[in-house]
């Protein structure tokens, strides 16, 4: 029996992810961009559902994250949105939302917030607190995003581990503190250091959540199409795969295509057939009832 709106379970909110810090639970956080694979993503039982700009590049065939637009995100967080998850969907900000004044980026925060999104995700330390100011001054929740910000890849120098240097990772640690201070309830920390990840778990009140952070975050992310194994480009250090999606799907479909060629597809079982009054009416034609051609007007 299908659940009712009274037995479905609450959806998660920002608060009860603020709130699971130092729980000893880990919270799971997995990228999702449209219904099929977001209902995978809630019934395998993540909390957060991220519709991450990442879909540029795993599955719109873009070389970075820079070439997707909010209308894009709103689509996919829509898609996602349909499946009604437990857990809690959250929209990123792509480029050049939230750069350019208080009103596109509220504007754009909210254009995600009705697409079906329950929270937005911005990169970025304190250069952007006005930014997250202004999201949550329209009781939007926002998640922050340090370490390494694919947005910003082309000023970091590609895709590299950021705070090796005490500087740098001095700097992650205060724009940690500085942004869960102004009202993030997360913060994603990718590609740094374990130490420096510890340190900022430590530092602050809120959940960070770890990809290529190391085990010492409160909750870790991956990417759906890297940890399923849905294609063959190179992944990063910090990805663990959990299937072979791609070949299963290499082997499926090539089944299929020798199936075809080799006339065993499809087979009598998978055919519709007429019933004998409707075939022995055919053959009182031979062939074919005529076909009748009304002519022109």
């Amino acid at each position: 029996m299908a659940p009712t709106a009274s037995t479905r379970p609450r959806p998660l909110s920002a608060p009860d992810i603020a709130a699971a810090k130092g729980d000893g639970h880990p919270l799971v956080m997995v990228t999702a961009y449209d219904a099929p694979t977001a209902r995978i993503v809630d019934e395998s039982g993540a909390d957060m559902i991220l519709v991450g700009d990442s879909l540029a590049m795993v599955v719109l065939g873009y070389d970075d994250t820079l070439q997707v637009s909010t209308a894009d995100m709103a689509h996919h967080v829509a898609a996602v949105a349909r499946t009604k998850p437990r857990a809690l969907i959250v929209g990123d900000l792509p480029w050049l939302s939230y750069h350019l004044s208080r009103e596109e980026t509220v504007r754009n925060a909210a254009t995600l917030v009705r697409a079906g999104a329950g929270a937005v995700k911005l990169e970025g330390g304190r250069k952007r607190l006005d930014s997250v100011s202004a999201i949550l001054d329209t009781e939007i929740p926002v998640m922050g995003h340090l370490g390494l910000t694919p947005q910003s890849v082309h000023a970091i120098g590609g895709f590299k581990v950021q705070g090796r240097e005490l500087d740098a990772a001095r700097a992650i640690v205060d724009d940690a503190v500085a942004l869960a201070e102004a009202g993030c309830f997360a913060i994603v920390l990718e590609c740094v250091p374990d130490g420096v990840a510890r340190m900022v778990t430590d530092a602050l009140d809120v959940p960070t959540i770890g990809i290529g952070a190391g085990r010492h975050c409160d909750g870790q992310v991956l990417v759906f199409h890297d940890l399923v194994g849905l294609e063959d480009r190179k992944v990063p250090k910090f990805v663990r795969r959990y299937a072979d999606m791609l070949g299963m799907g290499l082997d499926a479909v090539g089944r299929f295509v020798a199936d075809v060629r080799a006339g065993t597809f499809p087979s009598s079982e998978e055919t519709y057939h007429m019933t004998d009054r409707m075939a022995e009416a055919l053959d009182l034609y031979g062939e074919a009832p005529p076909v009748s051609v009304t002519p022109p007007a």
